[in-house]
């Protein structure tokens, strides 16, 4: 309560409205997979341009990098990568006096690969502290560059004419670095906020000593990748897990997508068991490439968290412009972050083209591996197999917006997602409840603020019914809790929605109408 011990005139801010409800977004991913390089920690990517200085390019027989340029080619705008490597395998590392270089994740990549070089800074003088700076130059070269040995260092003006000379694939350069941790140029600080190659550490004072290009060495890859590569260890504290954990981490989340998933056994079970357990995501899983014959195809997890989809599809190589076969999964998930951003959640991510593909004239159907009729699909719908198809001047399209759920209320996509999208909002925007007084005022301020929200909805079509009664309700009152309830602290809201379903089956039925007439005679 306010204090009044004196005289005087007070003002004071009195909370009376309803507290407004922000919708969540649906449409940031969680990609898993192999990577060529790169940090283990889930990481924001905003472009394909982005993953591509971060991660790496291609790897052969893995297809996160491809899954990934699927997704902002079909209209993904965010996602988070995990990248899955060996736990056994260690980081490439360098020693240049008291500078300790360490690759930016772990693995092979580095070696012979990645070089680093100490030179006179730009404004180096002759006395302190400018005569202690100095420059970090830091060299790529992926493995598709064959690079001769000994290193011809491209930095070098004179060796432009080198017939061993090779470009970096990445080249960063620090300059006017210091080795005063108090100087705002501080090599630590300059390179480890900046640098997607290497980390750094100061292990003496002192300026290094000017050095030539030098490889970092003693990468180790850390043997074949196993299914505990790519899941994470359990054991692991928080901020130092890897693969599919730490994507857990994130909350926001809402789409997971392995486009490796059948690197190892167990991926498709942990990503659908992650999200059940969280019930703030929904999970794209693939067929095999080996499917098998259509008869016996049936996805591969039964879930209302999870969406199958099935055949793979064909991309054109980047270099070659052969075509590539991969999983659908990044281009699927493209497309769903496309349908929530252009209609919302509410809509089927379905009937919509697929980008990216293969394309070849004479032959339409080339972007899909497999070519899916209406007799086979007439087969696959009611199992949960969403089918990508071709139609002859529409292009290749999502045909299916199904979970794998026996359930019928959840047999489509949007329905899940929709709920996942309102019950994720109302949890996020509802922290405020937590402690105030458990009476009336409270309880009508939180319906208020949950029928504002669902209002909103109906508004925007993603709930049925000519009337928001017909579309919604929201009680909380003594009917939804007893004193009980209240004694323990607890306030219950029961909340029911009419979500908007897809009109799956379109159906005209028509007949033959013979129209009467009437003759007169005058």
């Amino acid at each position: 309560m306010p204090e009044y011990l004196s005289p005087g005139v007070y003002v004071e801010e009195v909370d009376t409205g309803n507290k407004p409800i922000e919708g969540v977004s649906t449409s940031t991913v969680g990609f898993l997979g192999v990577a060529e390089r790169g940090p283990v920690e889930a990481t924001l990517v905003t472009s394909f341009s982005e993953y591509a200085r971060l991660f790496g390019k291609y790897v052969a027989n893995f297809y996160l990098a491809r899954g990934v340029e699927g997704f902002f080619q079909n209209g993904g705008k965010r996602c988070f990568v995990a990248r899955a490597a060996p736990i056994a395998a260690t980081r490439a590392t360098a020693n240049a006096g008291g500078l300790a270089i360490t690759a930016l994740g772990p693995g092979d990549w580095p070696n012979n690969r990645l070089a680093f070089k100490i030179s006179v800074a730009g404004l180096q003088g002759p006395n302190p502290p400018a005569s202690l700076l100095f420059k970090l130059t830091v060299m790529y070269w992926d493995p598709t560059i064959n690079l001769p040995l000994p290193l011809v260092d491209p930095t070098v003006p004179a060796n432009s004419t080198n017939p061993n000379r090779r470009e970096p694939t990445i080249i960063e350069v620090f300059d006017n670095l210091s080795d005063d941790p108090l100087s705002s140029s501080f090599y630590e600080r300059q390179i480890n906020r900046n640098s997607v190659l290497i980390e750094v550490d100061q292990t003496a004072g002192g300026r290094p000593a000017d050095t030539g290009p030098t490889f970092l060495t003693n990468g180790q890859p850390g043997g074949a990748l196993v299914s505990g590569d790519f899941l994470g260890d359990p054991n692991a504290l928080p901020g130092q897990r890897r693969g599919l954990l730490a994507l857990e981490d994130i909350d926001e989340v809402a789409i997971l997508c392995c486009p490796d998933e059948h690197a190892a056994a167990g991926i498709t079970d942990a990503l659908i068991e992650q999200c059940e357990r969280l019930k703030d995501r929904f999970a794209i899983i693939q067929a095999p490439q080996a499917a098998g014959g259509i008869a016996a195809l049936r996805p591969t997890a039964v879930s209302k968290y999870g969406g199958f989809y099935y055949p793979w599809i064909r991309v054109p190589d980047r270099t070659t412009g052969i075509p590539v076969e991969i999983p659908p999964g990044g281009h699927i998930a493209g497309i769903y972050a496309r349908s929530d951003i252009e209609r919302g959640v509410h809509k089927a991510p379905a009937n919509e083209v697929i980008r990216g593909l293969y394309s070849d004239p004479a032959n339409p159907t080339a972007g899909l591996v497999a070519q899916i009729n209406k007799g086979q699909q007439d087969l696959l719908n009611p199992r949960g197999v969403n089918v990508l198809r071709n139609f002859p001047g529409r292009g290749n399209l999502v045909w299916g917006a199904r979970t794998t759920t026996l359930d019928p209320d959840w047999k489509y996509i949007n329905v899940r997602r929709l709920f996942i999208f309102v019950e994720e909002s109302i949890e996020e925007a509802t922290q405020w409840v937590v402690f105030e007084p458990n009476d009336e005022p409270l309880w009508a301020r939180v319906r208020r603020s949950v029928g504002d929200f669902l209002t909103r909805l109906w508004m925007d079509g993603m709930l049925q019914g000519r009337t928001k009664e017909e579309a919604y309700f929201v009680k909380c009152d003594r009917t939804t809790m007893t004193q009980a309830d209240i004694d323990n602290g607890k306030l219950i809201m029961l909340i029911g929605i009419a979500p908007v379903k897809p009109a799956e089956f379109v159906i005209f039925r028509i007949g033959q109408w013979t129209g009467g007439s009437d003759i007169t005679e005058g």
